[in-house]
């Protein structure tokens, strides 16, 4: 964490991603409010980004995941 107890740029993967996105929400509800000075609103756009990334990796992994079991039921399936 940071002093300003945000979580450091390199930590979303020790996240899940339940909490990676809840975080993201977060971070687009603030930088929507208005309310952030230019410079900690690019600091939220830039920890967004990096949240936002590694969700989708996890979904494309889940995806990929779904997908290999999905074909491994329907080689057994045929067999």
């Amino acid at each position: 964490m940071t002093a300003k107890g945000q979580a450091t740029p390199t930590d979303t993967e020790e996240f899940d991603y339940e909490t990676a996105k809840g975080e993201l929400a977060e971070l687009v509800a603030k930088l929507e409010s208005g309310q952030v000075p230019l410079s900690q609103a690019v600091e939220l756009w830039e920890r967004g980004e990096r949240l936002a990334s590694q969700c989708q990796q996890w979904l494309d992994e889940a995806k990929a995941r779904v997908a290999a079991a999905a074909q491994s039921a329907d080689d057994a399936d045929e067999a």
